[in-house]
């Protein structure tokens, strides 16, 4: 890769270090390659780190324990979910608020957590996660309690996720039959919501130009990046290939093939 001759100085001045998931420290069951190397590095020189993931289906202990399945030590702190970010702006907009969940345990707990009871009687929200078990009875009862007030609220603006499979219809993807059934749009949590990273900025405690966020998506990760100020990083490990990059109207900083080409 063709990198500035100040590329050392600016990774050593960062203080934090906001790194997707996915498609950057793993793939499936996988560790992506220089990703031990990374970890390392961000102990070995007292670094801040938060890991974090569109994905609203599993809470930050089940995170932790899935990298330690892998061969990583990463403890429950330094992650962060769109279920969290979604639970902090439900909490923020309606405290003690209720709501109808279609998702996993990792989103229904992070709710829980922050106040938020279950309700599919006449619930101040209708959230919307990946799952899956996705059914026309949960579709229903969605279209019913937002026509009848709930405002439809999904974690991630993800149409689609990488599995070991292939892709798999996510949250924008799930939420569409709702939005068009009932006219209402869904107001989306996560990456590239300025919300979410305005969160992770707080949880990580780094100015913006001590910050460098991490990812492998053009249209999540680093326009998130973009948008709030942070300086990017593209790694060419997960979806967006080093040729795709000139179809975007804005460009990340640095372009690396792994996250172990941050270790300087």
């Amino acid at each position: 890769m063709n990198l500035p001759e100040n590329f050392k100085e600016i990774i050593a001045s960062k203080k934090g270090f906001i790194s997707d998931m996915d498609g950057v420290i793993y793939h499936g069951s996988k560790i992506l390659p220089g990703v031990e190397k990374f970890i390392k590095w961000l102990k070995d020189n007292d670094k801040r780190y938060l890991f974090l993931t569109n994905s609203s289906e599993r809470s930050p202990r089940e995170l932790s324990q899935k990298l330690q399945r892998l061969g990583l030590e990463i403890e429950e702190e330094n992650f962060y979910t769109s279920a969290m970010a979604t639970a902090e702006f439900l909490k923020s907009q309606c405290p003690g608020g209720s709501a109808y969940v279609i998702g996993e345990p990792g989103l229904v707990y992070a709710l829980y957590e922050a106040g938020i009871s279950m309700n599919d009687y006449n619930p101040d929200y209708v959230v919307i996660g990946e799952t899956r078990s996705y059914n026309f009875e949960k579709i229903e009862k969605a279209v019913r309690l937002v026509i009848g007030g709930a405002k439809l609220i999904g974690t991630n603006p993800d149409l689609t996720g990488p599995s070991e499979n292939g892709i798999f219809p996510a949250c924008k993807a799930l939420a569409a039959p709702i939005e068009i059934a009932t006219g209402k749009s869904a107001y989306f949590i996560g990456k590239p919501n300025a919300l979410m990273m305005r969160h992770a900025m707080k949880k990580l405690g780094t100015r913006r130009a001590e910050t460098m966020i991490i990812g492998d998506r053009m249209d999540t990760d680093i326009i998130a990046g973009i948008q709030t100020e942070i300086d990017t990083t593209l790694v060419l490990s997960g979806v967006t290939t080093k040729e795709e990059i000139s179809q975007f109207s804005y460009r990340p900083l640095f372009v690396l093939n792994n996250v172990g080409d941050l270790c300087v």
